[in-house]
């Protein structure tokens, strides 16, 4: 008889098992416009929803096409685990584009602005305007907008402007001959970013309620009297996205700030890259900007209303309706800390855990206030990669230097689209005597890591804080993280020489507990997630659990694969990009991907190895992809303190993947599915937290 054959083992390596992940990446949007489209979500919630999806189309064609675009260009793409090529990803970015600027612009005309003006807040268009707003409005323009416009005719002396990244233009087709006699075709108007893109309409000429009109009705309307003796034929709004990179080659320059900021002077007139015209825009005009921007025709995307759609993201603010927004909620303060202002003698008993935003901010800030003023504190150092405008840290800082402190902050100058800001940080701390350091070359900055030198009796103690997300503290109010305060030794000695290789040039650091990037945090992932696959075929189970902001780096997608295989249980909470494919038989059949999206942005980064029943839990600064576990400092933290790591779990484990009102579950075609309670008690995550920690 013929032996029976054992089934080949699926090639892991095979393209089809891997999502793309640019195509994963403007995935997430849809699910964020969900939220827009949502009738439970608040309206102006729903406001803020669509504002983002815009925010963030803008950013995924400033870095990643235009980084796409570029490569294809020079036939330099090397295709991913996907085995797509940079001609076949640009055309299914276009189509799914397409795609979802239509569904934008469909929950903008057909929903929300129908919605807002039944709750008495309207969006006027021209031919809404009655005859008192009109005159209102063109006195408006007359002294506020005209003054500062500088309209240009399109002639042999006056060729093609530079178009600044993102903003608002509009073309005006003209006929007639000026007052030397030149005939008059076409004209551009370039919209000054001084100029509010929303105006708010008076309460005497408003309609009983809140009324807007966008900038771009208003250049239209009164169009002919910026070019007076010629007949406006049609205006048209456009706007055109540029390549946000800032390419510097840190190995060859002596001074990385001074590169940056010269950078930084061109980063507005870059390669364009995408070319947003109105719906009503004649193709011969489309065909002049395509011409000048050097784009094509896919380059393209009509809008059925404001190019500039983003503007919306103000309104939010602009109006006082709180039943039209998410409930207020008032974060959970430590009053060990902030009240009774003894940080340290409480942290010299245990360790403390914060979740944000249910747990305030206020307590980092208390800590390193103390550590200013405290005799006993001798030194401060701390990573900064986004801090945000007025932070208090960085006045706390400032305060230390000037108190005799020694302060060293790391600041990463290369966080995207912080640049200049950071440029401008880095400058201020200097100039108070602040030793500030840059990293490391080729590598950005992206641990978050506060550490406080502390002398107490005959020797030194050190207290940290460690973060998955930034030392920003308007992102604390709106991202969920995940901060560790302690004095444990080995941490903080771990935390030091971090420290000191990032501002000496060290040999590689052997850590006691930090995981840490470049060197051990990548293969320490790898060597658990093998672990857990010998656990699960000696028959000791296996169970992997992370929640991250996305997952790409194959060769940690492929050893997931291969625990799936063993028969290891896992679990992935990924707000964003994910090219792992969950559910295929033979393969990932014991995988489950969710993405969550809710009030709060999901940022934490936790990983958890069921380990045979001695399970071990990291909060970390880097998810699983290519760039954060190979090329960037970052690091993971074992939360050591048993009541801490079982609070961990539960809060951003276990409760996250109970969700199911907000979750979406990840299917083996790549498509997301919106969960549903079903006959089961409706869940939601980050409600479950407000109602637990800030309740």
């Amino acid at each position: 008889m013929p032996r029976s054959r054992t089934p080949a083992a699926p090639a892991l390596d095979a393209p089809a098992l891997y999502l793309n992940r640019e195509l994963a990446a403007l995935e997430f949007n849809f699910r964020v416009l969900a939220q827009a489209q949502d009738p439970a979500v608040p309206l102006l919630e729903r406001l803020r929803y669509l504002a983002i999806v815009c925010s963030n189309l803008d950013e995924f064609f400033e870095v990643r096409v235009a980084v796409l675009k570029h490569q294809h260009a020079l036939n330099a793409h090397l295709p991913g685990a996907d085995g797509l090529g940079s001609g076949e990803i640009l055309s299914r970015i276009r189509e799914r584009t397409l795609t979802l600027v239509d569904s934008q612009y469909e929950t903008w005309q057909a929903h929300l602005r129908p919605a807002l003006a039944a709750e008495g807040i309207g969006f006027r268009v021209r031919d809404e305007w009655n005859e008192k707003q009109r005159r209102w409005l063109q006195g408006y323009f007359q002294n506020e907008i005209m003054p500062v416009l500088s309209p240009l005719g399109l002639d042999p002396a006056h060729p093609f402007p530079r178009i600044l990244n993102k903003t608002l233009n509009i073309a005006v087709v003209l006929e007639g001959r000026d007052a030397f006699g030149r005939e008059g075709h076409m004209a551009l108007v370039r919209a000054p970013r001084s100029l509010p893109r929303l105006i708010r309409l008076p309460d005497e000429v408003g309609d009983g309620g809140i009324d807007f009109v966008f900038l771009a009705e208003v250049l239209h309307a009164f169009a002919d009297e910026m070019f007076p003796g010629f007949k406006v034929k049609g205006s048209y709004q456009f706007r055109v996205t540029r390549n946000g990179e800032l390419v510097v080659e840190e190995a060859e320059v002596e001074n990385l700030a001074s590169a940056l900021t010269e950078e930084l002077i061109g980063r507005g007139y870059a390669r364009p890259v995408r070319l947003q015209v109105g719906a009503d825009c004649p193709r011969a005009i489309t065909q002049m900007l395509i011409h000048n921007f050097q784009l094509e025709e896919q380059d393209v995307y009509r809008c059925d209303g404001p190019v500039n759609l983003i503007r919306l993201e103000t309104v939010y603010d602009l109006i006082d309706r709180p039943e039209l927004k998410f409930p207020r909620f008032i974060p959970k303060l430590n009053t060990t800390i902030c009240k009774d202002g003894k940080p340290f003698e409480l942290l010299s008993q245990r360790d403390i855990l914060l979740h944000h935003p249910f747990e305030s901010f206020a307590s980092v800030v208390e800590l390193l206030r103390q550590a200013t003023e405290d005799a006993g504190v001798l030194a401060i150092k701390q990573t900064l990669y986004r801090a945000g405008k007025d932070s208090p840290l960085v006045d706390l800082l400032v305060e230390a230097a000037r108190n005799g402190k020694d302060v060293t902050v790391v600041v990463e100058l290369r966080a995207r689209f912080d640049e200049e800001a950071n440029i401008g940080l880095a400058t201020r701390l200097q100039e108070a005597g602040v030793q500030v350091v840059y990293g490391v070359v080729g590598y950005k900055t992206h641990a978050k890591m506060l550490l406080i030198i502390r002398r107490e009796g005959d020797k030194l103690r050190r207290y940290v804080h460690l973060s998955t997300g930034n030392y920003h503290q308007g992102n604390s109010r709106g991202y969920t993280d995940i901060g560790l305060m302690t004095s444990n030794e080995d941490v903080g000695q771990d935390v030091h020489k971090i420290f000191q290789q990032l501002s000496g040039l060290g040999p590689m650091i052997a850590l006691k507990q930090l995981l840490h990037s470049p060197f051990t945090l990548y293969s320490s992932v790898m060597d658990k997630i093998e672990r857990e696959i010998v656990h699960a075929r000696e028959g000791r189970g296996g169970r992997i659990m992370a929640k991250l902001n996305a997952l790409n780096e194959a060769q940690v997608v492929k050893a997931l694969y291969r625990a799936s295989m063993a028969g290891v249980q896992v679990d992935l909470v990924i707000r964003g990009a994910c090219t792992l494919r969950p559910g295929v038989k033979g393969v990932s059949e014991n995988i489950r991907v969710r993405s969550i999206v809710g009030r709060f942005l999901e940022h934490s980064r936790i990983y958890w190895f069921g380990n045979a029943g001695e399970p071990e839990i990291y909060t970390a600064s880097a998810d699983w992809m290519e760039r954060n576990l190979r090329r960037r400092i970052e690091i993971a933290v074992p939360i050591l303190d048993p009541e801490l790591a079982a609070r961990v779990y539960q809060e951003t484990l276990d409760n996250y993947l109970r969700d199911n009102t907000q979750a979406w579950l990840l299917g083996a075609d790549g498509h997301y599915t919106r969960s549903e309670p079903g006959d089961d008690a409706p869940h939601n995550a980050q409600q479950y937290l407000l109602e637990k920690l800030c309740g």
